[in-house]
């Protein structure tokens, strides 16, 4: 598993950016940036999350150190600072990329995950198992429930494979139809509601299912 050390004080953000990324990663977090400074010289991470308005030292000032020390772990700047001149800065002293907030948390990961291609660390993520019976694997789109195929295809895929993808995060109906459908498309968004349905019957009897929750009035959520 991916090691993440995520240096954010923002306490509204830093806690559901905790939980979505302990999913797929074990995350170390600090609130500091002398703590985050500490962290990132004494242990080995994959990957490193950096806010900029930080305590005790700011982040350009923990970016800046950590490359002087070289230290050349991977490092994100996630921040609310969208200025291009702070976006240059960043890039300047060492930054590998630079996300505005706010932001999805699938676009997260997804920089997540191509910085660590980028740099060799990515595991093989073609294969994805939820529960003790369900695997789906991304390179082929297959499905299967106990080893035996089942076809789910299409946009049905697409939707499960999105909610496996960010478990334990609340998904507005609207954002995953502007996901899965498209903010052109000529359907509504009922068309969710639809889907999940058949989803569910496909997947009865599963650990998916048992624990894929709907919100009434919001969206759903997968535990």
């Amino acid at each position: 598993m991916i090691k993440i050390l995520l240096v954010e004080d923002d306490l509204s953000l830093s806690n559901s950016v905790y939980d979505f990324l302990e999913n797929f990663a074990d995350v170390v977090q600090v609130f500091d940036g002398d703590e985050g400074l500490y962290e990132a010289e004494m242990n080995i991470y994959d990957i490193i999350l950096l806010d900029l308005m930080l305590p005790e030292k700011n982040g350009f000032e923990v970016l800046a150190e950590l490359r002087a020390k070289d230290v050349k772990t991977p490092v994100l700047i996630m921040t609310a600072k969208e200025s291009l001149d702070d976006k240059m800065h960043g890039f300047e002293i060492g930054a590998d990329d630079y996300l505005t907030k706010p932001f999805y948390l699938d676009e997260l990961k997804a920089r997540i995950q191509a910085l660590l291609k980028r740099s060799g660390k990515l595991e093989d993520t073609s294969t994805i198992k939820y529960g003790e019976t369900l695997v789906v694997n991304t390179a082929n789109n297959q499905v299967t429930i106990s080893g035996k195929p089942v076809e789910i295809l299409g946009k049905e895929f697409d939707l499960l494979l999105y909610f496996l993808q960010n478990r334990n995060v609340i998904l507005p109906k609207e954002q995953i139809f502007d996901r899965i459908w498209g903010f052109d498309s000529d359907t509504t968004v009922t068309v969710v509601e639809v889907y999940m349905s058949k989803l569910r019957k496909k997947l009865k009897g599963t650990e998916f299912v048992e624990n894929l929750a709907t919100l009434r009035n919001v969206g759903y959520i997968l535990r």
